[in-house]
């Protein structure tokens, strides 16, 4: 099994989880109904629970080019493109640009098996 935590920093982040919840589980190939919502305290002026991120759970028969790409895609639709960063055991990303480049590197980041990409000790890398 292998466990992705999707986070969006927006000025609305929890509108932005919400649409990228929808759009991925439209988007079969990338993700299907195996993303569901990570819900954490709301602020303490509200009722309730926030949506604080995604959480993607997939199989063996997982494509990360075809998730990544979705991600990518749905955050060139938005009007001012979100940060978008994605968690898998020890491996943080930031996506920024959608070239190629940063596909691939993103890509084999999250198809790391044991989780030991080269990542900075400084923090996330951005793609």
């Amino acid at each position: 099994m292998t466990h992705v935590r999707i986070e969006v920093e927006s000025s609305v982040p929890e509108a932005e989880l919400r649409l990228l919840h929808q759009w991925l589980r439209q988007d079969r190939q990338a993700a299907g109904p195996r993303v569901t919502r990570v819900e954490g305290r709301g602020r303490p002026d509200e009722m309730g629970t926030a949506l604080d991120a995604l959480q993607l759970v997939t199989g063996n028969a997982w494509s990360a080019a075809a998730f990544v790409v979705s991600v990518l895609t749905w955050r060139q639709t938005r009007p001012r493109p979100p940060r978008v960063t994605l968690r898998r055991g020890e491996v943080e990303v930031t996506l920024t640009d959608g070239t190629d480049d940063e596909i691939r590197r993103v890509v084999a980041l999250l198809e790391t098996a044991d989780g030991e990409a080269s990542l900075s000790p400084e923090g996330p890398q951005e793609c």
